[in-house]
């Protein structure tokens, strides 16, 4: 059973699917802690509230290696063998990356390459799409550029709002995070110039 490590900026909801997906059997893994680098958001509290050895590591006015240092400095203290960012708003360092290579998961919400970056929602429904979705992705260097490990689909009403299409990208992320992190638990995959591939 593997140890996972969350890094978290906002409410924390990936990160709590991931909770119970562990809880539930639904994943064999060992949540061995959370970090967050913006100290007294409510979902710090209520990760403590679960149980979840929960650190806060300040980013604001701090450079990103030396921020990245110290984030490195305490997964590796909890001994932490993969890392699952859950809207995590920041771009991790090339140190961060060779910290944990290959063993760094982003969750996205569109389908990558699509609309990378900040406000996807926003992007999807400025351009017209009518599919959009979301992403697990290994993270590399580059921004939401790594293999893509899994996606899902969903149809862009025209009725919708960026608020309607996020909670429903957002139903989709809790769900497929959780497949994708049982297929990186595995160890049965390989990733092949751009494609992670699933070994039989």
């Amino acid at each position: 059973m593997k140890n996972i490590g969350v890094l978290f900026s906002g409410r924390g909801s990936n990160l709590f699917a991931i909770k119970d997906s562990i809880d539930q059997g639904r994943l064999d893994a060992n949540m061995v802690c959370a970090i967050s680098n913006r100290p007294g958001i409510p979902s710090i509290e209520a990760a403590i509230a679960r149980g979840i050895a929960t650190y806060s590591i300040s980013s604001k006015g701090i450079a990103r290696e030396e921020h990245d240092r110290e984030v490195i400095k305490q997964l590796r203290k909890c001994d932490v063998e993969l890392v699952c960012l859950a809207g995590y708003m920041r771009l991790v360092s090339a140190e961060f990356c060779r910290a944990f290579p290959d063993r760094i998961v982003n969750i996205h919400p569109s389908l990558l390459p699509a609309f990378p970056g900040l406000n996807a929602q926003k992007q999807a429904l400025d351009h017209g799409v009518k599919i959009t979705g979301c992403t697990v992705h290994f993270v590399n260097e580059e921004l939401d550029a790594g293999a893509i490990i899994l996606q899902a689909a969903i149809p862009v009403c025209d009725s919708d709002t960026e608020e309607s299409l996020a909670a429903r990208i957002l139903k989709e992320e809790h769900r497929i995070y959780t497949e994708a992190l049982r297929i990186v638990l595995s160890e049965r995959w390989h990733i092949e110039g751009r494609r992670v591939i699933v070994d039989q």
